[in-house]
């Protein structure tokens, strides 16, 4: 029997072409809303998805679903309890994007550190009329403080790419250890950090890790930046921060309700904001789709995936 498969977004072709043999059912189109996903994925053996498509119970559940494999790193969006109920394989895509969002998460870095957002527009509106020593003044990135909340695969890329900056390295993580950089405290790194980086999961323990009172500890000087989840960070609470001059500035590519932005958040010039982009090399994400796509169809054939979530710890209460 040949075993059939949902793609619930657009892929690059390199991932088409790993699922020859199987009959798949592409979603060419705009993501798919609950109903339709439900309805489309009803009867499919696998399916490819995206970390915008929340695979819960009611998919989970469909007679003879074998697995899914998620074409992201993070997979809180796949009940994972339920795919434990329902034996189902879980796979997602670790380390492929480690060096490209730490190469991002710099990028916003030094974009808010220098104001090149702002220097940018001012050039565009005409603005421009010469040098002055004065104008957007921005902060020094050598020599400081990098805070790293993570110390998982990017944080670590982090902190290597804050060697060749003179920087000195500081991180939290309850878990993990680095022997190149300090371990402090959570209040101990905002305290002392002129730029803070968030690298963690989304989980019941780092949701609004960083809220109002955590801002309140960063210096005024200091940045904060995020390319991990955006429920990370209390989004209203950091645009508290922002407008206050509690901290001087932010550099974000996720959102707390992605795609919306918290009020307030847009308007202010001392935050740059890109729309989910970290991992947006055109070899990363074509590295992530074909890791996605094996590995579905390694479990599709009786083999063992490469790249399986770990669903210790995931079963549901009796």
């Amino acid at each position: 029997m040949t075993k059939r498969i949902l793609v619930t977004q657009p892929v690059p072709e390199a991932a088409e072409r790993v699922l020859e043999g199987f009959e798949v059912s592409w979603n060419r189109g705009p993501r798919l809303e609950p109903p339709e996903l439900l309805a489309r994925a009803t009867g499919r053996h696998g399916i490819l998805c995206l970390l915008t498509d929340g695979i819960g119970p009611a998919i989970l559940s469909l007679p003879g679903l074998e697995a899914v494999s998620t074409v992201s790193v993070g997979y809180d969006h796949i009940d994972l309890t339920a795919a434990v109920e329902h034996g189902i394989v879980v796979t997602h895509t670790p380390d492929v994007l480690t060096e490209t969002t730490a190469d991002f998460a710099w990028a916003l870095l030094m974009a808010v550190a220098r104001r090149v957002v702002e220097g940018d527009s001012y050039v565009r509106r005409g603005r421009f009329q010469g040098w002055d020593p004065l104008l957007l003044l921005g902060s020094d990135v050598h020599g400081k403080c990098l805070g790293i909340v993570g110390m998982g695969r990017i944080g670590r890329a982090m902190a290597r790419r804050a060697q060749g900056f003179d920087m000195r390295v500081a991180y939290y993580d309850p878990l993990l250890k680095y022997p190149d950089a300090a371990a402090v405290t959570l209040d101990e790194l905002l305290a002392q950090a002129d730029f803070v980086t968030l690298h963690v999961p989304l989980s019941e323990s780092t949701h609004h890790l960083i809220g109002w009172a955590e801002l309140a500890r960063m210096k005024p000087t200091a940045y904060l930046v995020n390319t991990s989840r955006g429920p990370v960070v209390d989004e209203a609470a950091l645009v508290q921060a922002l407008s206050s001059g509690t901290i001087a500035g932010a550099g974000l590519d996720v959102f707390e309700r992605e795609p919306r932005l918290e009020a307030g958040l847009a308007g202010l010039e001392n935050v740059v904001l890109a729309p989910h982009i970290a991992s947006a090399s055109r070899e990363t994400r074509e590295r992530m789709a074909v890791m996605a796509a094996q590995d579905l169809k390694a479990v599709l054939e009786g083999r063992t995936p490469s790249h399986p979530v770990p669903l210790t710890g995931h079963r549901r209460a009796k």
